[in-house]
């Protein structure tokens, strides 16, 4: 397999991982971290009082797996060079970072904070470095694109959220 097929597929699979991590834990990450947040922390009050259920933490990352298995597919077919392609792999390698914050923050295990730097980051470097020494111009200029993958993020738990009979 070529070098820049195995990254772009490699994105998948270490979201997959990562991503086992968070079905098994988010439910109860919630359950703990969420009371704590200051009132004006947008969260549903039914969320912040019961928590969050596990259909819709099931559906959510679901639905997160056609977006990255999209983004794995554009990193093959442009090998590596595909605006999406590059664009999630930041913010994976972003989001990455922010469960390690979260962590810190919350000064306790969050979702995700134990794949991050044993999955997420040694990948997205790995994925980085391989880009470079190929040759791939890592377009690095505007963040504004990674930004977006957030509100990506809480449209696809408000979905899951709709679909598992809850209103928004």
């Amino acid at each position: 397999m070529r070098r820049l097929t195995a990254v772009s597929l490699g994105l998948f699979a270490a979201w997959a991982v990562h991503d086992v991590e968070e079905l098994i834990t988010y439910r109860e990450t919630v359950r703990r971290i969420v009371p704590r947040l200051p009132s004006w922390v947008p969260v549903p009050e039914d969320i912040r009082r019961d928590g969050i259920r596990q259909g819709q933490v099931t559906t959510a990352i679901g639905m997160m797996s056609i977006f990255m298995g999209a983004a794995a597919v554009d990193g093959v077919r442009s090998q590596g060079r595909g605006w999406l392609f590059q664009t999630v792999l930041r913010g994976f390698g972003w989001h990455g970072i922010g469960h390690l914050a979260a962590s810190a923050l919350a000064r306790s295990y969050t979702t995700g904070v134990v794949t991050t730097p044993v999955v997420v980051l040694p990948y997205w470097l790995w994925a980085r470095r391989v880009l470079t020494r190929s040759g791939v111009p890592a377009h690095a200029g505007s963040t504004a694109p990674v930004l977006l993958m957030y509100p990506l993020f809480a449209a696809v738990h408000a979905l899951a959220r709709r679909l598992e009979g809850r209103p928004r």
